[in-house]
């Protein structure tokens, strides 16, 4: 009998795969092993290239006081007025310098810049994982137009599993509801293939990393 439809024909050939059945020619694969090649650099090197290679800037300080003066220099170079952080260490941190920050982020709609801490960095792709944990909520990750990411160097780990299996040892008792993976600035191709920066989320991330190793 003929099929009448392409679902009948669809289901004959399941049938058909179900009843002669072939021999796995792939039953020696190993699943456990990696799926990426060894990385040669210092996770922290890997980190830094691969940041700046999805279109992020990197800054490495040495201590936290370069931190303050890296980002002094880089707000009066850039000319930022409202820049917004909600994180009550880094404002224990930035209050060490003459910086201006906005602490209600209820005025988030002239929110141009925020600054968050980060739980870590993945550097196999030079990611930042961030997550409502963090306490800055989650507006500030998406809306102002540029996002400055503090951090250290002992929070670089090498893999995205790597950054899952310690975040469930960070947040053992009390898991975050959001967490986001962050690699280069906001962008889309999606209309007429034109590359749109900033389409869904800031257009700017610069990662300040501390050597505390």
């Amino acid at each position: 009998m003929k099929e009448s439809t392409s679902k009948e024909k669809v289901l004959k050939n399941i049938r058909n795969a179900l009843i002669s059945k072939l021999v796995n020619p792939f039953k020696n694969v190993d699943f456990s092993s990696p799926v990426f090649r060894k990385q040669e650099e210092v996770p922290e090197v890997q980190f830094a290239s691969k940041l700046v290679e999805s279109g992020g800037i990197f800054i490495y300080c040495l201590n936290e006081k370069e931190v303050i003066s890296n980002l002094e220099a880089l707000i009066e170079k850039e000319g930022w007025k409202n820049i917004h952080c909600l994180d009550d260490k880094l404002n224990r941190l930035l209050a060490q310098g003459e910086i201006d920050i906005i602490r209600n982020l209820e005025e988030y709609h002239f929110l141009e810049v925020g600054i968050t801490a980060c739980d870590f960095l993945i550097s196999r792709f030079g990611s930042v994982m961030v997550s409502s944990g963090l306490g800055s909520g989650r507006r500030i990750f998406v809306f102002p137009e540029t996002h400055v990411v503090i951090a250290n160097a002992s929070q670089v780990v090498h893999e995205l599993k790597d950054a899952l299996t310690a975040m469930k040892k960070k947040y053992a008792y009390n898991f975050p509801s959001q967490i986001t993976v962050i690699t280069g600035p906001s962008r889309t191709a999606d209309i007429e293939k034109t590359l749109v920066m900033g389409a869904h989320g800031p257009k700017n991330l610069y990662v300040f990393m501390i050597d505390d190793m």
